[in-house]
């Protein structure tokens, strides 16, 4: 399936009792069971929604992964990842990070006992200079904000590959339509999808897709049990955003280029 044909169909199924082709909004927060314990898969709207799954099925086909967990912002979406982690873990990321996510690490987690380096990514062998026994996760923006330095994540993947080492990729400014970073070893690719995902400035998200199922348990465990979880209007929108990302993505490089000329 084509990247244009994924936007539009991948996660999205008609609905079973009505034909509907698109997702509906269930705007509920219960779910009626036949007995206790007894349901069609959902029970309460914080652990799953149907409008959520589409959407989540959706973004785990575009970033080619395993699956994927939303979250109500971007940063609740680190925060889900950062939670992955324990008091006396330790952190690599790049020194051009974007201040919220720079703010998350030295004011919440290190209070917690995380430890940060930031360090000059664009130039991969720099990771070993504060690679140890106590790293536990690399953090990579590429391209960064905001200055759009390139990392290589590649490389960086290969230098972490025999060790117990999570490397995630906030893949916001490329997009799927630019970058998979599972496709190129990394474990985790997160957005703000607020950006690019929505695309129209009326949804404020954020997603975590992985490549590993046992990593994505984790993951919807604290989806669960924190409840970041967007709603299933702003599910909607962003299913709706979503099918028109091939062509915003698109025509935002054609104009990129154009400017490009012109300077």
């Amino acid at each position: 399936m084509k990247f244009g044909t994924k936007v539009i169909h991948a996660g999205v199924h008609p609905d079973p009792s009505t034909g509907a082709v698109m997702t509906p909004i269930y705007q509920t927060s219960t779910y009626a069971q036949e007995a206790p314990g007894q349901h069609q898969g959902y029970e309460y709207a914080r652990t799953q929604n149907p409008t959520r799954t589409a959407l989540q099925n959706n973004l785990a086909a575009l970033e080619n992964g395993k699956r994927a967990i939303c979250f109500a912002s971007g940063m609740s979406a680190m925060d889900a990842v950062c939670r992955l982690l324990n008091a006396g873990d330790e952190v690599i990321a790049t020194n051009d990070l974007y201040g919220g996510s720079y703010r998350l690490i030295t004011k919440v987690y290190e209070r917690f006992g995380l430890k940060g380096h930031f360090i000059d990514l664009t130039r991969p062998e720099n990771v070993l200079e504060k690679l140890n026994d106590r790293t536990r996760l690399i953090w990579i923006e590429t391209p960064t904000n905001p200055m759009l330095k390139l990392v290589d994540i590649e490389a960086i993947c290969r230098l972490v590959a025999d060790r117990e080492v999570l490397v995630c990729v906030d893949n916001t400014f490329a997009s799927p339509y630019l970058q998979n970073p599972l496709d190129l070893g990394a474990d985790l690719a997160m957005h703000s999808a607020t950006k690019y995902l929505g695309g129209h400035s009326d949804v404020v998200m954020g997603v975590v897709v992985a490549a590993d199922d046992a990593v994505a348990e984790s993951l919807y465990f604290l989806q669960n049990a924190v409840g970041a979880v967007p709603g299933p209007q702003d599910c909607f929108l962003m299913l709706r955003g979503i099918k028109t990302l091939h062509l915003r993505m698109q025509r935002a490089c054609e104009n990129a280029r154009s400017i490009v000329d012109f300077l």
